[in-house]
């Protein structure tokens, strides 16, 4: 009896000692059951948390459907474990019994039956979950087949406020594939899914009333106003520009160079201001040009004579900006763009993922162009924010995208449809413009009574880095040596230049600081006729120089000139640096006729004789710059609503407070006039004037002394104004063109601007007489008038 029963406790172990791997294998289904049956589950309830699609739910619940499968066939494999375990059980226990008693076969309490019922209970659960499951899914099923049929019942809103929303619909029908971001918004094909993406992420449909609980949340509150400091310590910004291209340190290094004059600037300004409280802007700025995606052709060039204006520009900007106390953000590649303005996956079709986070963009052309490419409706909705650097300018005529189309301005680079004065110039030339400018070094009165001691009486240094641009100009050379000893800075790698005459002295391409050290001992800088408006010369007039250039018969405009062609401007350039000869001139700027050579040579014969202070206008040196900026930032503001103009109604007599002079020759604006007391710059330095027959209002304005004010058109767009100028007219039409306000002498008839953005200071036709809006200036600050600031 004590063997048989010794024998039947080691049968046991042994059952036991085989199990023990079992014991494992159903712990381990046990647990990845449980994690299955998480994940499962907590798919078909994570389906409907808050914020996700709506219509996202049909491919999980069909995801869950399979799960249903993997369950029962999990269930079928246990049963089968337990049928086999049992089989061996009674093998093992068969085996016992004919080798004892029966008395001693092995309890059904014994540790290997109590596992054969765990596997059984455990195969039985799996059982139960997976017949709950399903009864789960079916009811899931069932729920999104409603949902989707209620989807599939979702029908286009008929309302008068929202005119465009059946057709955004079938355009969405047709195209939503065409980008990813659709998808990334929820889109998925179906009419509902066009409903809440149409009326949710863009606007053109009113949001539907099931969806108002889950709508899009509001927007987030705005940041608390921070009040702007001047800044003296410019390190910070060096950093934010960072560094990897020529055209970044070239920049870099002019900012450092200016530092000293940027900081003095600063406490002036701050002085003037008396302590003037002032928001802090968030500014993104973004170099479009110098993207790979634009080709960057600026900065491999920089240390071979490539333009440098450009680079001269931006960086005054960058350092403007700083100094006045805004929060800045700089790109120059497109992917930091994308990043910061919160672009959506795909190719740019849908709005931003986000609101709008700056209050202002400083961009180019390229720019420009590329976030009209990712920022979809975005654009159209932020594009008040925009400032546009624009070198040569934009009138209105090119800008509004249907005139330009059916009157024959639309090129490459207008029909953007803003106002006008959100393209920042390089120079004042185009009035319907903002004028940003950029800055030259400032001297001293001890720097510059040194640069007179030290000038040389027969010593010219030639304006031009590129050899092509000497191509041809032996003969004006061969004149000048004559009387001076030329000097250049053309670039070359090993051999000099053909296109240079052996007489010149070529110092191939200088540093900035070397360059100017040339400048302050020449005594005359001459161009020839290239590159257009470029910011040597007023550096050279700056550091003591007289100019030279050559005037332009006929003038040098789109329409006859091949470097003009495409832009969006008909401005004729009379000569090669307007501004130098119309708001410089002699005896510091000298223009003449560089085919004439008895004109040039008695020009240089002149120029020998006489002696110039070194002279920067105001506008461009660091303080008037900075004064100038602050004032855009300040009061221009191109997303507030504006009054109503007066074509909103039939404009009616005496309606606009302008008074006649006591000669009557022109329009004023009483002081103590109550409309536009809101308007910058202020309206009571208006003065009306009616142009001759054919003048341009930009010349109308200049020939008194003054400037155009396009902002001020709209007040005199009124039959009042030629009223009270003595005009009759027989008749008042309002229509779509740059030349109105007008007055056509033929049939005695007055025409009225209907669009607002189309007011513009450039343009004249024989046909008319323009109506001006001009006002006055301070001196050396064309850009403000007396009381602007």
């Amino acid at each position: 009896m004590i063997t048989v029963n010794s024998d039947g406790k080691i049968m046991v172990r042994r059952c036991l000692v085989t199990l023990r791997p079992f014991r494992l294998f159903v712990l381990g289904i046990g647990f990845f059951t449980l994690c299955f049956l998480m994940t499962s589950l907590g798919g078909q309830f994570s389906a409907r948390r808050l914020g996700d699609s709506p219509f996202t739910v049909h491919t999980e619940v069909i995801g869950a459907l399979e799960s249903r499968v993997v369950l029962r066939k999990m269930s079928d494999l246990l049963e089968l474990m337990v049928k086999r375990m049992d089989t061996m059980v009674r093998l093992e226990n068969g085996s016992e019994f004919h080798r004892g008693d029966e008395g001693h076969a092995v309890d059904r309490f014994s540790p290997g039956a109590k596992l054969m019922e765990k596997i059984q209970a455990i195969a039985q659960n799996v059982s139960d979950i997976a017949v709950k499951v399903d009864q789960i899914l079916r009811n899931s099923v069932l729920h999104s087949k409603v949902s989707e049929g209620q989807r599939d019942q979702c029908e286009v809103p008929n309302d008068p406020k929202y005119p465009d929303c059946s057709g955004k619909v079938e355009w969405m029908h047709a195209r939503w594939t065409s980008d990813p971001c659709y998808a990334f918004f929820g889109v998925d094909g179906t009419e509902c899914s066009f409903l809440i993406y149409l009326s949710e992420v863009e606007w053109f449909c009113p949001l539907m009333p099931w969806r108002n609980q889950t709508a899009a949340l509001p927007a987030p509150k705005p940041l608390p106003k921070v009040q702007a400091a001047f800044r003296s310590n410019l390190s910070h910004l060096l950093e934010l520009i960072g560094s990897g291209k020529e055209s970044l340190i070239f920049m870099k290094k002019r900012i450092k160079q200016l530092a000293a004059h940027w900081a003095l600037a600063a406490q002036r300004l701050e002085a003037k201001l008396k302590g003037a409280r002032r928001d802090q802007k968030q500014i993104l700025i973004h170099i479009g040009f110098l993207t790979e995606e634009s080709g960057d052709v600026f900065s491999p060039r920089v240390l071979k004579g490539g333009p440098l204006g450009e680079m001269v520009q931006w960086a005054d900007i960058l350092a403007v900006l700083f100094v006045l106390g805004h929060n800045l953000r700089i790109t120059v590649s497109l992917k930091e763009l994308q990043s910061n303005l919160g672009v959506p996956p795909g190719r740019g079709s849908c709005p931003l993922t986000v609101p709008l986070p700056f209050d202002l963009i400083y961009t180019d052309y390229h720019g420009l162009q590329q976030m009209k490419q990712h920022m979809g409706l975005s654009f159209k909705k932020y594009r008040c924010r925009f400032r546009v650097i624009d070198t040569f300018g934009t009138e209105p005529a090119y800008n509004h995208e249907e005139y330009a189309t059916l009157h024959g301005y639309r090129t490459n680079w207008g029909y953007w449809n803003f106002n006008p004065k959100q393209f920042m110039t390089m120079f004042p030339h185009t009035p319907d413009n903002s004028f940003m400018g950029f800055v030259s070094e400032e001297l001293n009165s001890t720097e510059k009574q040194l640069i007179k001691n030290n000038k040389a009486s027969n010593m010219a240094v030639v304006y031009g880095k590129e050899a092509s641009i000497w191509k041809g100009k032996e003969k004006f050379l061969g004149i000048l040596n004559k009387y001076m000893e030329i000097h250049g800075t053309v670039y070359y790698e090993t051999q000099r230049p053909p296109e240079v005459p052996a007489f010149v002295k070529n110092h191939g391409l200088l540093p900035q600081q070397e360059f100017q050290q040339l400048l302050r001992k020449a005594k005359l800088f001459i161009g020839f006729g290239f590159p257009y408006e470029g910011p040597a010369p007023l550096e050279a007039i700056a550091n003591g120089c007289i100019f030279l250039q050559s005037r332009f018969s006929p003038p040098h405009s789109s329409l006859n000139h091949e470097f003009f062609r495409g832009k969006p401007t008909s401005r004729e350039v009379f000569s090669q640096h307007p501004y130098a000869e119309n708001f410089i001139g002699k005896p510091h700027v000298w223009t003449v006729d560089y085919n004439n050579s008895e004109e040039f040579e008695a020009a240089i014969k002149a120029i020998m004789r006489i002696q110039v202070d070194p002279y920067l206008p105001y506008e461009y040196t660091c303080e008037g710059m900075l004064e100038r900026i602050y004032a855009y930032i300040q009061h221009q503001d191109f997303c507030a609503t504006r009054a109503p103009s007066p074509l909103v109604a039939p404009p009616q007599p005496a309606r606009a407070p302008t008074a006649l002079t006591p000669n009557a020759t022109h329009l004023v604006w009483p002081y103590n006039a109550s409309l536009g007391l809101e308007a910058w710059p202020p309206v009571h330095s208006l003065q009306g004037w009616l142009a001759e027959t054919g003048r341009t209002c930009t010349d109308t304005c200049l020939d008194r002394g003054l400037i155009c004010e396009p902002s001020f058109f709209n007040f005199l767009n009124t039959p009042d104004a030629f009223l009270k100028l003595n005009v009759t007219c027989d008749r008042t039409e309002s229509e779509m063109n740059h030349l109105y306000p007008a007055f056509a002498q033929l049939g005695q008839e007055c025409y009225l601007q209907k669009e607002p953005i189309l007011f513009s200071c450039a343009g004249s036709n024989t046909k008319y007489r323009r109506l001006c809006p001009c006002r006055d200036f301070q001196k050396g600050q064309v850009a403000l008038c007396q009381d602007c600031l």
